[in-house]
């Protein structure tokens, strides 16, 4: 009798799911029609000296140009630009190295002529039928199948990357680009991944959009960087403002304008304390050595009159110093930086194509790529269609959400994911006593009466939604934004509770603006210094106090308080509401790349209580860029305890949903994450083992769907919530699922992608997809279904929060990372806001 195959250690595909309505949509995935039938021949690259891999690129180009005829006997390899080369056919050697000059380079007066070597040496050959047996389901995923799958990645990408700017899988041209504020401007390009589906390959073609520096002039550039409309402003600065100059232009490429044009590149090192009229140098002249100053040996060597000579100089390469007029920034530098508020709000205009934009945009880029007339395609055998794929897909109901008995619509079910709150009362109100409100301004920006006409209209929609606002002339008071903000919210939290004669439960903030340093100090001192819910809301908002804004503050302040905004009607989910069960979200927040000094912060997040409309939340630091929760025993533990407090019993069944992990992070995360749940458990009593699920949840992909009728569509052109895709571009044989859970609002929706690598509940297709996607209409925060499952989307939210916990971080910057003075401390939250405003998590576990 022969042993079954194990495919994977993850958990195999259900039969795919059957509920709801049927429909076909089109995906941005492009079916690959024939797939080589040749052994694929592996080799090693190294360029010596190390070099970039556009630089790399540009040394291989010249390397198959001058070797295709003779050493590599007419074959057309493809190049990573980094360490692999595949070829279709076999070199006829298995090592050699090859001396390579870039062309262009000339020999100078102390500088030779600088060549490279690239050695290429046999590393493998490989069968691509292990591929075609993995996509059918008949064998693992193997090493040779991983190999097969990159070599057709790379294969797909070669020539794209020979001919345009290439960032990671994506290749960018200046076509359309649009400029941003600051120096920078918008490219859009496009993006292409092998992907494996059932029974086939599939290649996924996307759009992408990414700032670069502003090509052209560099005084320019820097003008528009400071928002100076003239150069002779850039007189007038201080060395202040030159030292950010010098941190956002060091590192460009500049090409000068008193040479040839086809002079070669610079990079920045610095910019001079002082100007072009006064840099001096020893300049040699047939009458002997003499210095001079760089304005005027432009005028004397180059005939050219410098229009700014008094103007700060840039330093490249060697101390060579240059007038920043005489140079312009190289075109296709991608600015690697944090955007600014202002800078974020054009690039998401930029990037937010309407689903027929995008759709369209996508078919352009596949006639860029011309994949039919491409040499290396043909070499290699390799074919893909240039239609898009129409799969399979379903349209799940929505839920029906229950409120307060005594609402007018106490039961609803939501049309096109979305209600609002008109007859509806909260299901559990919160009681507020004492609280103060602190505006962050003057009161020309914002008066006396227009702050008693928002706590008025505030008042009345929380008391007509069903919270109980005890006192409704809470304190008011004005404060400086650029004064001491944790004195001054000390001052004002004090003088509220003795005005109320209780401690504050809230303090209700009104912001100026949308600033990040303003607010992440407001939040860092109101959760770990005061211990004091806080609700921020700005100012151009309060001031108009319409209804529906109200609302929506009303749910995130009754959330706050302890109060339950919603939860599932009668039997819409009896997995939760059948036995106790805890639903569990997790992410892992970064710091900024490049950051080597800031730690990864852990947000672990838990219902507890037994409809999962109510959530507590654990935070850890752990070590920087490391994505498996370090602490995970100990914080599952301690939310373990929380729900038990609460609900008085012990969850039976763990549903976990977890936020950013990558495919090749899996295996890692299933072996870690799952055994720290369960030693969690068995830390509470030895025979305590509840059943386990464990759900990753993935948002950065490319995959795009666009409805195939307009009738099927929702008001934004996008595919209706509830829309679940389980088959053709999903895994070949593992549990994992696309859903759309939410209605489009700008730009294409992008699904959520569910992958399921631990099932001891043994979900089928159905069941599991119903269920996240109902949960998508309990978020709190609003009366939508959410992109993805709401405990996901609450530890992200928790993690990117526990960011501002922070004492000595600069979020005047653009790149916090960068930022300098006293030592970055981390504060934990005060034990009264992390259980949602419930209780403590002192409590005992009754192993009873």
């Amino acid at each position: 009798m022969s042993v079954p195959i194990r495919l994977t250690e993850l958990v195999k595909r259900p039969t795919p799911g059957q509920a709801g309505k049927a429909i076909k949509v089109r995906t941005n995935s492009f079916e690959v029609t024939t797939l080589p039938d040749i052994n694929i021949h592996h080799y090693d690259v190294t360029i010596t000296p190390d070099v970039p891999p556009p630089v790399n690129r540009r040394i291989f180009d010249q390397f198959v140009l001058l070797n295709s005829k003779s050493d590599l006997a007419d074959a057309l390899p493809v190049y990573d630009g980094r360490k692999n080369l595949f070829s279709a056919k076999e070199l006829p050697f298995d090592s050699r190295t090859f001396e390579v000059t870039l062309p262009g380079e000339t020999a100078r007066p102390g500088r030779p002529v600088k060549s490279f070597r690239l050695k290429v040496k046999k590393a493998a050959s490989i069968n691509l039928e292990e591929l075609g047996l993995f996509i059918n389901g008949k064998a693992a995923k193997s090493d040779n199948c991983l190999t097969a799958i990159t070599a057709l990645d790379i294969l797909i990408r070669h020539k794209p990357a020979m001919l345009y700017t290439v960032i990671g899988r994506s290749f960018f041209t200046p076509e359309g680009k649009v400029m941003l504020p600051g120096g920078l401007e918008a490219w859009r390009g496009y993006f292409q991944s092998m992907r494996p589906g059932v029974g086939r390959m599939n290649v996924n073609i996307d759009i992408s959009s990414t700032a670069f520096f502003q090509s052209g002039s560099l005084i320019e550039m820097v003008c528009k960087f400071v928002g100076i409309r003239e150069p002779e402003g850039l007189l007038r600065l201080q060395d202040k403002e030159w030292r950010k100059i010098e941190k956002f232009i060091k590192g460009l490429r500049v090409k000068v304008s008193h040479r040839d044009a086809s002079s070669r590149g610079y990079k920045i090192a610095k910019i001079s304390e002082k100007s072009a009229a006064e840099v001096t140098f020893s300049h040699e002249t047939e009458s002997g050595s003499k210095t001079i100053t760089v304005a005027t040996y432009f005028k004397n060597v180059y005939r050219t009159s410098l229009r700014y000579p008094k103007l700060r100089c840039i330093t490249v390469g060697r101390d060579v110093v240059l007038p920043m007029e005489v140079c312009s920034v190289v075109e296709g530098q991608r600015y690697p930086k944090k955007l600014d508020e202002a800078q974020t709000a054009e690039m998401i205009r930029f990037a937010a194509l309407k689903p027929t934009d995008r759709e369209n945009s996508i078919k352009n880029g596949l006639r860029v790529l011309d994949y039919g007339h491409n040499e290396f395609h043909k070499s290699f055998g390799l074919k893909v269609s240039n239609e898009m794929s129409v799969v399979n897909a379903r349209v799940l109901p929505a839920p029906t959400i229950t409120y307060h008995p005594t609402s007018r619509e106490a039961n609803i079910v939501p049309r096109d994911g979305a209600w609002n709150l008109v007859g509806k009362k909260v299901l559990s109100g919160a009681t507020l006593t004492s609280w103060g409100v602190v505006i962050f301004g003057t009161e020309r920006q914002f008066s006396g009466s227009q702050a008693d006409h928002f706590v008025r209209e505030l008042v009345i929609t929380c008391t007509d939604t069903g919270m109980h606002i005890n006192n409704k002339s809470p304190r008011i008071a004005y404060v400086n934004p650029h004064g001491d903000i944790e004195a001054s919210l000390h001052q004002h939290w004090k003088a509220a509770g003795q005005a109320a004669n209780k401690e504050p439960q809230l303090l209700l903030i009104v912001l100026p603006n949308t600033g990040v340093p303003l607010y992440a100090e407001i939040k860092r001192v109101t959760d770990t210094v005061l211990g004091v819910a806080s609700q921020c809301v700005q100012m151009a908002h309060a001031r108009q106090a319409k209804k529906q804004y109200c609302a929506n503050v009303c749910l995130k302040m009754n959330v706050k308080l302890g109060g339950t905004n919603s939860a599932f009607g009668a039997n819409m989910a009896p997995f939760i509401t059948q036995k106790p069960t805890i639903v569990f979200g997790a992410d892992v927040n970064h710091p900024a790349p490049g950051d080597t000094t800031r730690p990864s912060i852990a947000a672990v997040v838990a219902s507890v209580d037994m409809k999962s409309a109510k959530y507590a939340t654990s935070i850890r630091t752990q070590d920087a860029r490391l994505e498996t929760i370090q602490d995970l025993e100990s914080m599952v533990v301690e939310l373990l305890r929380t729900f038990f407090a609460l609900t008085k019993n012990k969850p039976e069944r763990i549903l976990f949903y977890r936020d950013g992990v990558s495919e090749g992070e899996f295996a890692q995360v299933l072996r870690d994450e799952v055994s720290a749940i369960r030693s969690a458990c068995k830390k509470l009593h030895p025979t305590y083992a509840p059943k386990i699920t464990f759900v990753v949840v993935q948002k950065r992909h490319h995959t795009r769907f666009f409805p195939s009728q307009s009738n099927q569509a929702d008001r934004s052109g996008n595919c209706q919530a509830g829309t679940v895709v389980d088959t053709g571009i999903v895994h070949p044989f593992e549990f994992d699922f696309y859903l759309q859970s939410h209605a489009g609002l700008l730009g294409t929706s992008r699904p959520a992608h569910y992958n399921v690598l631990c099932d001891e509940n043994r979900f089928n297709s159905d069941t599991l997809q119903e269920l996240t996607y109902r949960m998508c209409y309990l978020y709190a925060r609003c009366t939508r279904s959410v992109s993805m499952v709401p405990a996901a989307y609450y530890a992200h939210l928790v993690a990117q929060r526990a960011r501002f916990h922070t004492r000595g971080e600069n979020w005047s910057e653009t790149t916090p990372s960068e930022s300098v003075g006293e030592p970055i401390t981390y504060a934990p939250v005060k034990p009264r806001l992390q259980q949602g405003m419930a209780l403590g998590t002192s409590c005992l576990w009754d192993p009873s």
